[in-house]
């Protein structure tokens, strides 16, 4: 059945009230008990029992991941594969499209402006959305790899705690922006990591076949499911993930200080750590050529200088994304990640939970 009949604004107004309870009801009660926090943070994947002292609000959490069931392990590992193929220009995308997109989205962008660490450490944080995209396409993820599950549930519950402290503390929220990482957002970012990947490939003159395009937007069903995403509204094949990304962006694509601030910090990490200089020194322009003129404009971002995509797709894939360039397979993209992040910060970056000080 169709679901463009969904993509309406009635149904939209009522899924930016809608968030996600399983994860909201769970951090409620660990900032009640910060060391479960630490416990869970202790975890390289979901354990097969909790003891039962433990609050149900983490047993129903625990066992959303540990019973689940149907998975679809057939387009797991076909999406696993395309990965394989081309996960330089998948990472290349986050970084020049999805990322700089979604801030082009003046609601969901006053979230992530209230989190100091993405203005003042945005390279860990593009670092750690990185991981998280390996995690998920690591070959044998979610099947013979369960740690994969815990990756999602961990970045779950970092919404949910952004959404608690924005709630309880946040003076300065409009509620006109809608709950804070609400269903629609979620769906959202959902789409910037999957259609909007897809769209950059095209803009570069990277054939994508429609089966490829299906299989990228049901894989993200799946991720969708392990994100908290109510997916009765997710695509099922291009043209409503075209429709749905139209009505999303007819919404929400603004101008606003919080994107502004966003698409800066941005740009300056570009300039002052991508290793290739014709890419560095041309940032804003590539921003431009990928975001187009009315996410551009929304950012406040412009360039006069031309991009040619098809050589600017071959400058990416020769010459290096964060010095990708050229490299094929998950091993090798996993193994350079690794290497780049202990240059760049001393350590392997790991998507952890938010602990909270326990003698305030």
């Amino acid at each position: 059945m169709s679901k463009l009949k969904l993509y309406e604004n009635s149904q939209f107004d009522f899924l930016r009230n809608e968030q996600d309870p399983l994860a909201d009801q769970l951090v409620t009660q660990l900032v009640k008990n910060p060391e479960l926090i630490q416990l869970i943070n202790s975890w390289d994947e979901f354990p097969t029992h909790l003891d039962d002292s433990l609050p149900k609000e983490l047993h129903s959490f625990h066992n959303f991941y540990r019973v689940q069931s149907d998975i679809p392990e057939e387009i797991l590992r076909a999406g696993q594969s395309l990965f394989d193929q081309k996960g330089d220009l998948y990472l290349a995308m986050l970084g020049f499209y999805s990322l700089p997109y979604a801030y082009a989205f003046g609601d969901g962008a006053e979230v992530l402006v209230r989190s100091k660490r993405i203005l003042t450490n945005i390279g860990e944080r593009l670092s750690e959305t990185g991981g998280f995209i390996l995690d998920i396409f690591e070959p044998g993820a979610f099947m013979t790899k369960k740690k994969t599950f815990l990756t999602c549930a961990k970045v779950r519950l970092v919404h949910a705690f952004s959404r608690y402290f924005i709630t309880n503390y946040s003076k300065d929220w409009n509620p006109a922006f809608g709950k804070p990482i609400n269903q629609e957002d979620l769906i959202g970012t959902n789409l910037s990591f999957s259609l909007i990947v897809i769209r950059g490939w095209r803009k570069m003159g990277i054939n994508v076949s429609n089966s490829e395009v299906d299989l990228i937007m049901q894989y993200w069903k799946w991720i969708g499911i392990q994100m908290g995403i109510n997916v009765a509204y997710w695509p099922e094949n291009s043209k409503e993930a075209f429709e749905l990304e139209r009505l999303i962006r007819k919404r929400h694509l603004k101008s606003s200080e919080a994107g502004k601030k966003l698409i800066q910090a941005l740009i300056d990490n570009y300039k002052s750590t991508i290793p290739t200089k014709i890419i560095a020194n041309q940032s804003i322009a590539i921003l431009n050529f990928f975001l187009g003129k009315e996410a551009s404009t929304a950012l406040g971002i412009q360039s006069s200088v031309p991009v040619n995509g098809e050589l600017l797709g071959l400058v990416i894939k020769y010459s290096g994304w964060k010095n990708f360039g050229g490299i094929k397979g998950y091993s090798q993209f996993a193994k350079q990640f690794e290497s780049n992040q202990l240059e760049q910060f001393g350590r392997k970056l790991k998507i952890q939970l938010p602990e909270i000080n326990v003698h305030k």
